[in-house]
């Protein structure tokens, strides 16, 4: 076995889970979920039928990844955050022909507490804040809070606010810099 599964962990046969990757205490993954390298799945996660999890990822405590949900290489869900795959659930109506698809592009943090409502994508290195609660998609570089969720800002790759003069930034940590032009973000160096 070329991961680490806690001994409290359920792993049901059937899954893809890549070298490095650790899942700790209770943590249940279902049949047909693809995991990449380098995971780390915290306590008490769920990983559905069929989600794919990229390389890097890093799952906090209390998250259950439905099936339809997608994350990209380097992607962070932070503690008790919440996916969805029904948009319109009802507990006297079966809806699991009607799973709605999530896609969490590259470098995303989704922050403690946020809620990702189903059917949108989260763009690469977008941050949403702790508690926001996610009803359309966001923009690569987006920083996203609040209920219902606005855009307030945009995030470096380091995950540090960006203040544009004349359209460029630069990244505080790293030295990066963006350009920003037509609402969109592009990394140039």
């Amino acid at each position: 076995m070329s991961f680490f599964a806690h001994p409290t962990a359920v792993i049901d046969e059937g899954c893809q889970i890549g070298d490095g990757t650790k899942i700790w205490h209770f943590s249940h993954i279902m049949p047909g979920a693809v995991i990449g390298k380098n995971c780390i799945i915290g306590q008490n996660v769920m990983i559905g039928s069929n989600v794919i999890l990229g390389d890097n990822v890093r799952i906090q405590n209390n998250v259950s990844v439905y099936e339809g949900v997608v994350c990209e290489d380097d992607v962070f869900l932070g503690p008790s955050a919440v996916l969805t795959n029904v948009i319109n659930p009802r507990s006297a109506i079966s809806r699991k022909t009607e799973f709605k698809s999530t896609i969490i592009r590259k470098g995303a943090t989704i922050g403690a507490n946020a809620t990702i409502v189903c059917g949108n994508e989260i763009g690469s290195f977008s941050f949403i804040g702790a508690g926001a609660v996610v009803t359309k998609s966001v923009k690569s570089y987006a920083l996203m809070v609040g209920n219902p969720a606005i855009q307030t800002g945009w995030m470096s790759e380091y995950g540090h606010k960006l203040q544009f003069n004349l359209g460029e930034a630069f990244c505080s940590e790293s030295g990066q810099k963006y350009l920003l032009s037509n609402g969109q973000i592009t990394r140039v160096a």
